[in-house]
């Protein structure tokens, strides 16, 4: 017998509880029931008197107490009736606050996403210990967790996860580096531990700060201050160029903290804080100094004599990309003088100003021994200085066990473009594809079929693409999803945020930014853009050379699209051109061997080996 609910008369409020199964086996029990009354009301028998009669007192008995037939089959209904909608209230309700419980509970992770600090729970010793598993296995492990020394084995491990843990997420390097390097490294952290922040020579000297005394006595201890300024890779780039000169100077390097340098950066040496203590005197002031400050070395050295510079407790040193002819005489040795007794220097730069550093006479023995593969300055130094704090190590760490970590290949893609439009250009994107393709670092696709079967094990490559925008991503992707590759290959395309523009103020936008120039440094092959600090600490980090694609003239895409970098090394994007010895200006790329102009910025300087006087 099927149900079926008619619209003749207006439902009820019990026809509305009810399930439409209840409301079925209701209705049939009611049918049965009226069929009964109907039977026994149209029956031909004539009724029966003494029936009637001899019946009255247990008829009687029946009706007082409810006993008749009909009735216990109506009270049957009714119970039934009952029952159902009680059943169907107690579903509706339990649902009801089932998915209550639950949208609490997900506004709950929602809410917390954003906020949560991803501390030691979020990278389980379990989870590194399945990672290093799977690097036996497949024989890529090696356990130089010292990194061939340059490292101190002094640190807790807990207190920075990534320092000791990055080892295994790469190939050992092929450079290595050199004793002296090691040993000055250890004398630098001693000098640090002796002279950091609230020891005894700290506190006097900052007692003569304060108080604005000048003094002619030497110091035991002198210090340089890093002003944090400018975009991630730009500070990443200048810190690591102010401690080489603060090793090449005996100096003491203490850093501003800015707006996030502690929740980016682990503590690189032991016992004592690179931080600049937040009671430091002439904190204020960093913004305001200039090239018209009364303290700023150029200014200093146009308006006064050498003489007077040991009587300054601090002198400012502008080295920013609009400096001027005076600030850049820094790059002199007769000029270097000057800044010898000056117990504070303040520094402030958006310039990896270290290719300088190696034409400068006084410093270019103790370069040459520290460095003696001159392209690995920045690959030691920013592995020795910059570790991921545990929030963002964790950030990096399951990104690439999510989706980098099973590939037989991973390629690094970094897109920055200047135009000021919105994106995705096509020209930027055929530049993109141009050079991965034409140097095979990605395969052709079959664009004529749809399915091809290739015999024996298919090669996986895991695409990692950074940009502020989503399209090129998109578009690749699509394009290997849609077609199959002329290879064989399966190539995999990730990309983890896309910001659509800089946003400096945002604590999350630096944390995913310095998490992806990260995992960048992780990839086997790379593709950089012209100009680009994020794509030259990545290369570095990772002892990658990368293709550097060409900056686009007029939106057309350049032909080649890309070219092979000659070193791992960042560009200095600002150098002077100045001959110090004759004072008069010079071609600085020509000087040396290892010190040549860039290949993605024509009046740049970079390291080279010597060996390497061409672009490759």
């Amino acid at each position: 017998m099927s149900c079926v609910k008619t619209t003749d008369s207006p439902p009820t409020l019990l026809q509305d509880l009810l399930p439409s199964s209840s409301q079925c086996t209701t209705a049939r029990i009611y049918s049965k029931w009226v069929d009964m009354r109907r039977l026994n009301k149209n029956s031909g028998d004539p009724p029966k008197y003494s029936d009637l009669g001899g019946d009255d007192v247990s008829r009687d008995q029946q009706t007082r107490f409810g006993l008749t037939p009909l009735k216990l089959m109506g009270g049957l209904v009714v119970c039934l009736m009952v029952l159902s909608v009680l059943f169907s209230i107690s579903v509706i309700f339990r649902d009801s606050t089932l998915n209550s419980i639950w949208a609490v509970a997900d506004a709950r992770v929602l809410d917390m996403a954003p906020t949560k600090d991803l501390d030691e729970e979020d990278v389980p010793l379990e989870s590194f210990v399945q990672h290093k598993k799977k690097l036996h296995s497949s024989g890529l492990e090696h356990d130089d967790r010292l990194l061939g020394g340059l490292l101190s084995s002094q640190f807790d491990d807990d207190s920075c996860l990534s320092r000791y843990q990055a080892a295994s997420y790469r190939k050992e390097s092929p450079y290595r580096p050199s004793s002296y390097l090691t040993s000055r490294l250890r004398r630098y952290e001693a000098l640090h531990k002796r002279c950091g922040p609230y020891t005894e020579p700290y506190n006097r000297t900052v007692a003569n700060l304060r108080s604005g005394k000048k003094t002619e006595e030497d110091s035991d201890c002198n210090y340089l201050v890093w002003v944090s300024f400018s975009g991630l890779g730009n500070r990443i780039l200048t810190l690591a160029s102010a401690f080489l000169y603060a090793l090449l100077t005996d100096r003491v390097l203490l850093i501003d903290r800015g707006v996030d340098m502690p929740d980016l950066f682990c503590e690189p040496f032991p016992e004592v804080s690179w931080l600049l203590p937040l009671d430091f005197p002439i904190t204020d002031q960093f913004n305001s100094f200039n090239q018209e400050s009364a303290e700023c070395f150029g200014n200093m050295l146009k308006l006064s004599t050498n003489s007077s510079s040991s009587l300054s407790p601090y002198v400012y040193l502008h080295l920013v990309h609009d400096y001027n002819d005076h600030d850049k005489l820094f790059f002199c040795d007769q000029d270097q003088s000057f800044l010898q007794k000056v117990p504070w220097v303040i520094m402030k730069s958006d310039n990896y100003f270290i290719p300088s550093l190696f034409l400068m006479p006084s410093f270019e023995q103790e370069l040459l021994a520290l460095f003696p593969e001159k392209q690995t300055v920045f690959h030691f130094l920013g592995r020795y200085l910059f570790f991921p704090t545990n929030p963002i190590w964790g950030l990096i760490t399951r990104y690439y066990e999510a989706y980098l970590a099973q590939a037989d290949e991973r390629i690094g893609i970094q897109v920055r473009v200047f135009d000021t439009r919105v994106g995705p250009f096509e020209y930027v994107l055929d530049q993109i594809l141009a050079c991965s393709l034409d140097n095979s670092l990605l395969p052709e696709i079959n664009p004529n079929k749809s399915f091809v079967t290739y015999p024996g094990n298919q090669k996986s490559k895991a695409v990692l693409l950074t940009s502020l925008s989503s399209g090129y991503f998109e578009k690749i992707r699509d394009m290997y999803w849609e077609h199959p590759t002329v290879t064989g290959e399966v190539i995999e395309v990730f990309q983890p945020s896309h910001e659509g523009y800089q946003q400096t103020e945002k604590k999350m936008h630096h944390r995913k930014a310095w998490a992806e120039i990260y995992l960048l440094s992780l990839t086997d092959k790379l593709i950089t853009s012209s100009w680009s600090t994020f794509g030259y600490v990545a290369q570095s980090l990772g002892g990658l050379k990368p293709w550097i694609l060409y900056k686009p003239e007029n939106e057309t895409t350049p032909n080649p699209a890309c070219t092979r970098a000659m070193s791992i090394e960042p560009c200095f994007h600002a150098p002077p051109f100045f001959d110090c010895r004759k004072r008069t200006g010079t071609d600085t790329g020509a000087v040396v061997p290892h010190v040549r102009h860039c290949e993605d910025m024509g009046w740049g300087l970079k390291l080279v080996n010597p060996a390497i006087n061409s672009i490759a």
